[in-house]
């Protein structure tokens, strides 16, 4: 809130938008809005009784082309997915061979890498259809093994009888859990981070605090693999929002669905493992 002294022109951030005191300067004057006839549709910055002004500031949202973010966080995410889970007990893989998942990745990477070499800044619909492929399989095959994690403790089958064992997968599930969403919300909000790239994205489903403070990062500044990852991080730890808004609803049940799942593997896993270690 910005005080508007008495007598004082003021001329806000929305274009053809002044205030002007009533009358001469005095004590208690009131100020008054005027717009230009060429701008009459510019936004009125509200005025209070005592004078204050409140101007709200919008979310800075680049749109300029730019030299596209590096594959390789987003590479490393994926293939440690595959690592992950081939730490698994085999009743959590399904019996699937540990490696499955890690060269399945591999090979849908390379395609990835060959159809988009370099940074990431082709928009292609079957590069994004394969990128969705590359997230949907680990998301499938988490939700399979945070499923069956789930059903054994409820069942004591075996491979819950030793704490360090079931900490462990738990553990490994819950992280999958947090790359995978990561991956989602990288690869859906503004379009992509190829759109986002050529500027040519939709309107953001997430607000990250540089948006709001370009001064400091750059007015270039678009959000990475990174900030997707710690903004996931961060939703499954706190089970709230943090520094990052969500304003779309779909993302909002994202956010949900990556909060319950966190908390029901967090609690039952370490319920669990306290019980087999009394």
């Amino acid at each position: 809130m910005s005080r508007v002294p008495p007598g004082t022109k003021v001329v806000t951030s929305c274009p053809g938008v002044v205030l002007a005191p009533w009358g001469s300067p005095r004590e208690g004057s009131r100020p008054r809005i005027t717009i230009p006839a060429d701008r009459s549709s510019a936004p009125i910055a509200p005025v209070g009784e005592d004078g204050a002004v409140s101007i709200e500031q919008e979310p800075h949202v680049a749109q300029r082309a730019h030299p596209g973010e590096p594959r390789w966080p987003m590479a490393l995410a994926v293939i440690a997915t595959g690592l992950l889970r081939a730490t698994l007990p085999s009743q959590l893989r399904n019996g699937d061979a540990a490696w499955v998942l890690v060269v399945l990745e591999v090979v849908l990477l390379v395609a990835l890498i060959i159809g988009d070499p370099g940074r990431i800044d082709r928009d292609r619909p079957w590069l994004r259809n394969l990128t969705n492929l590359v997230i949907g399989v680990i998301t499938l095959a988490n939700a399979g093994a945070a499923i069956r994690l789930v059903a054994g403790i409820v069942d004591v089958s075996s491979f819950t009888q030793n704490a360090k064992t079931l900490l462990a997968a738990g553990a490994a599930i819950w992280l999958t859990n947090i790359i995978a969403f990561a991956l989602w919300y990288w690869n859906l909000d503004r379009g992509g981070p190829a759109a986002r790239a050529a500027g040519t994205g939709s309107s953001p489903a997430l607000i990250f605090p540089e948006m709001l403070h370009p001064q400091h990062v750059g007015a270039d500044w678009r959000p990475t693999f990174i900030d997707y990852f710690h903004f996931a991080f961060a939703t499954a730890t706190a089970f709230s929002p943090t520094d990052v808004s969500a304003v779309k609803g779909w993302m909002k049940l994202m956010m949900m669905a990556e909060e319950i799942i966190s908390l029901v593997v967090a609690i039952l896993v370490v319920a669990r493992a306290v019980n087999i270690l009394k």
